[in-house]
């Protein structure tokens, strides 16, 4: 019997796909990279590389005298994109190991803005971490295959490389902070509705989520090429971690953002009360890292009454005071924060003085599993003066679910009821319901500015709420509490 031949792949999506895939497994064979951990970021600066210069070819047709940001032999097209005459072997490692690396970390841009400032920051700490000159020459050839000058192929490469996003927080473990569920991000950006001409920061960006979705929200709603570029330059991101930043930069790429105002620092390493007009912003994004500790140095960096090492209290006082007038924020927050004695309630206080706390969202126990089972919440806040209620909304598990898996996550339509009970920008509109209720902000006040209210319109919480929910919620408040008797302790000692 004949052998049955090989399907090839007909469609630009599936080409496209299948060229990733073989990228992937040529990479498996090389003795430098191990694990998804390393071959995807070796991936992301290739993609990157490949995507800039697609981007460049098109500027120099469009744009008179425009002056290419890599030079030759730099540029993809001189080394990379002939796959019989390009170079190969040891020829191949020597010349991006020893040359091009260096060159693109040692860029130097002009003014704001400029591209070749954004190169050497997203090369600084990049390296290639692959060990055969022919095996790097096999994925270049794959990785040019992805045509970015091509509409389809971008949108197709964007979303192929979130899903690799989210195979590097799953191999990242405990270490990874930088997935947020897609359904989340866009549920946030969705209900704080940031508009063309308003600055949009997350300042613990990670991979980019919030902002790329900023951008999707808002680019309907662009008419010209001098509205984009504001879009574009208005879209600003912080983060800390350098494989992130370097995910983060290629993921804004890759949906469009010519040059991703993203800024390798850490958000918490200036005086909070020395943030100037000129750095405020109209809205803050965020899933800031929590259950993560700051070195005493970034601490001396806020009032001495709401000092802490943990990360999500310090987040709050930076987006709170970061805000303009007016400003609005939707981000996400652990449990702790909306519960906690001491510190975490100053932080809360100020908060409920400063700004309009509107609304708290309670997502149901495991929505960022398999990632953690810490219950989380979104909290939504305008900086229009002190709060005056709070509006409480539960998210119900999906009917027949007890908890969420890797491959059956949480949905964006289980947002649905709440987005329809959301009403408009006043909130005029809002009832109380099965899912909803309001609490007074005396009632808050009295009760040491505790945000962890339960549903009275559920009395049986107890009785019908899962045994894993009530065990991972005992574990919380346990921690909560050996949280601040560590902290007493190291005050007592000092």
């Amino acid at each position: 019997m004949p052998r049955a031949r090989r399907t090839e792949p007909t469609t630009p999506q599936a080409k496209l796909n299948a060229a990733i895939k073989s990228a992937r497994d040529i990479m498996r064979k090389d003795a430098g990279l191990n694990g998804d951990l390393d071959r995807i970021p070796q991936l992301a600066w290739l993609l990157f590389l490949r995507a800039f210069d697609a981007l460049e070819q098109r500027l120099e047709l469009t744009e008179r005298d425009y002056r290419p940001a890599i030079e030759e032999p730099y540029r993809w097209r001189d080394w990379a994109a002939d796959p019989v005459e390009g170079r190969t072997g040891t020829e191949l490692l020597d010349f991006v190991n020893e040359k091009l690396l260096p060159y693109l970390r040692e860029l130097t841009g002009a003014g704001q803005h400029d591209p070749r400032d954004t190169l050497a920051a997203v090369f600084k700490e990049t390296y290639n971490r692959m060990l055969s000159g022919y095996l790097l020459r096999d994925v270049v050839n794959k990785v040019n295959e992805v045509n970015f000058n091509s509409s389809d192929d971008i949108h197709t490469m964007a979303h192929l490389y979130e899903s690799m996003l989210r195979e590097v927080r799953d191999a990242a473990g405990d270490s990874g902070e930088f997935y947020t569920p897609r359904p989340v991000i866009r549920f946030v950006v969705q209900q704080v509705d940031p508009r063309l001409g308003e600055t949009v920061l997350d300042p613990a960006c990670g991979t980019g989520g919030f902002l790329v979705e900023a951008y999707e929200h808002i680019s309907p709603g662009v008419e010209t090429v001098e509205q984009r570029r504001e879009l574009q330059a208005n879209l600003r991101g912080i983060e800390k971690k350098p494989l992130p930043y370097l995910l983060g930069m290629m993921n804004l790429s890759l949906h469009g953002i010519e040059q991703p105002a993203i800024v390798r620092d850490n958000a918490l390493a200036y005086p909070v009360t020395q943030i100037r007009a000129a750095n405020r912003v109209d809205v803050v994004v965020t899933n800031p890292p929590f259950g993560g500790e700051e070195e005493r140095a970034i601490q001396t960096n806020f009032p001495e009454a709401t000092r802490t090492a943990e990360t999500a209290l310090l987040f709050v006082q930076l987006v709170e005071r970061i805000l303009k007038p007016g400003g609005r924020c939707g981000m996400v927050v652990p449990n702790g924060f909306l519960f906690g004695d001491g510190i975490a309630a100053r932080v809360r206080e100020r908060l409920l003085r400063e700004c309009q706390v509107h609304t708290v969202v309670r997502l149901p126990s495991g929505a960022f599993a398999p990632y953690t089972d810490i219950p989380t919440n979104l909290i939504f806040f305008e900086k229009t003066g002190r709060t005056r209620d709070v509006w409480f909304y539960e998210i119900p598990m999906p009917e027949g679910r007890k908890k969420y898996s890797k491959t059956r996550p949480m949905r964006f339509e289980e947002f649905a009821e709440c987005q329809a009970w959301w009403g408009g920008a006043n909130r005029e509109e809002r009832a109380e319901n099965e899912r909803a209720w309001r609490v007074p902000i005396g009632e808050i006040e009295s009760n040491g500015f505790n945000l962890d209210r339960r549903n009275p319109n559920r009395p049986a919480d107890l009785a019908h709420r899962p045994p894993s929910e009530l065990i991972t919620e005992l574990i919380e408040n346990e921690r909560e509490i050996m949280r601040v008797l560590c902290a007493i302790e190291v005050e007592l000692a000092s």
